[in-house]
């Protein structure tokens, strides 16, 4: 009889663990968009990993890495590690690959929600926010993932 009590109080343990909430991953893709976002302004620099000046994929870098995720360097790489998400799927601090020109991504961004990304686009240009609908942006867009 002891034992199956035993039992039956094991299984109540662990029936109660069960329904505890893992942390939600929607909240983690929100905090690594909001570190992106608020190095707007920062400069570009061709192979800047921050924190005062970046190139597309140190931002990306940098963002997750505030937040205890270790990300590939070069964006071919982080496009290689990420898993993919449907662009129907998107949600914040999801990465998004753009192609501009030859057959490699070139370019990564970090979206923010609400049709919106952050990224480091070029010498010259700061740290910036564009809409995914931008017509110097959607056209060169070639998937999304995660790497988080």
């Amino acid at each position: 009889m002891r034992r199956v009590a035993l039992l039956g109080g094991a299984v109540a343990i662990l029936a109660g663990c069960a329904s505890v909430p893992a942390p939600r991953a929607p909240a983690l893709g929100a905090r690594i968009a909001a570190t992106a976002l608020a190095q707007v302004g920062d400069a570009y620099q061709f192979g800047g990993n921050g924190p005062d000046a970046f190139d597309c994929s140190g931002l990306v870098r940098f963002a997750h890495a505030a937040h205890g995720i270790p990300v590939p360097r070069v964006t071919g790489d982080q496009h290689a590690a990420a898993r993919v998400v449907p662009l129907r799927e998107l949600a914040p601090g999801d990465v998004l690959f753009f192609r501009f020109a030859g057959p490699k991504v070139s370019h990564v961004a970090i979206y923010m929600g609400e049709g919106r990304f952050v990224h480091a686009p070029q010498t010259g240009r700061p740290v910036e926010s564009r809409r995914l609908d931008d017509p110097g942006y959607r056209p060169a867009l070639v998937g999304a993932g995660r790497l988080y």
